[in-house]
């Protein structure tokens, strides 16, 4: 369960300091409503490092209101805005298995890390997913589209979703056979590290359609590899940041 690397931290404060200043909506700055993001540890720090401290769960945005970003004119003129919620989901995970990189950590012990973001939705503590055997690409297309359906389902307008570049190249991977060779390329394309891409999700009227089943554990052998506290022996490779997806 990797940490950003320097350069990962780094990677993220430009971003920050990015969306301080890209306009959206009627703000000179873009705001969100909600935060997904993965459960692993490198997915959580580049949230805090993009998103600044979360909004604490079950606390409503008019009692955790805070000044806009430093310099724009909703700054100059008092204007206060809430921090969005960090809601952490184990379905827009990296894909599983095989790298030690892509397992987690105790859900105990991240949650205490990180103590405004919303677990409440994570079944395990453990985890149970990651396997020796690498996930199939079969079984992550199917992942990556059950947390398309998820998110799809959701009240809020505009969404980040932290994730991770695989994770990504298995859902974009299944859209876009309709488009120019050039939009489908750009879609598809492996995402670099802690960008931003903006997509626009249309339900068609599905938003309220079948229910979304939990996800559930691989039927492969459990992994021989655990993912240990810090203070223990634990297999760590240093990451740059991951990837936010603003919906």
């Amino acid at each position: 369960d990797s940490r950003l690397t320097a350069k990962g931290i780094d990677q993220a404060e430009r971003l920050r300091a990015h969306l301080a200043k890209r306009p959206s909506g009627s703000r000179s700055f873009t705001a969100f409503d909600l935060v997904v993001v993965s459960p692993l540890t490198r997915t959580c720090e580049t949230a805090l490092g993009v998103f600044g401290q979360p909004r604490e769960p079950g606390k409503p945005a008019f009692l955790a209101t805070t000044d806009a970003p430093e310099g724009s004119p909703e700054k100059l003129a008092g204007v206060k805005v809430a921090p969005p919620r960090f809601l952490v989901r184990e379905e827009c995970r990296e894909r599983w298995g095989h790298y030690v990189c892509d397992g987690r950590r105790p859900i105990r012990e991240i949650a205490a890390e990180f103590p405004n973001f919303d677990f409440s939705e994570i079944v395990h503590d453990n985890d149970v997913f990651y396997t020796d055997e690498r996930e199939t690409d079969e079984h992550c297309c199917a992942r990556a589209v059950k947390f398309l359906e998820w998110l799809n389902k959701r009240p809020e307008k505009c969404i980040a979703v932290v994730t991770h570049s695989s994770f990504l190249r298995h859902l974009f991977g299944q859209f876009g056979e309709a488009l120019h060779d050039d939009d489908r390329d750009s879609l598809q394309r492996l995402a670099g590290n802690c960008e931003l891409r903006s997509i626009v999700l249309c339900s068609h009227g599905n938003k309220d359609g079948k229910a979304i089943d939990p996800l559930m554990p691989p039927t492969q052998a459990p992994s021989t590899v655990r993912m240990n506290s810090e203070s223990g022996i634990t297999h760590k490779v240093p990451q740059e940041s991951e990837e936010p997806i603003k919906f």
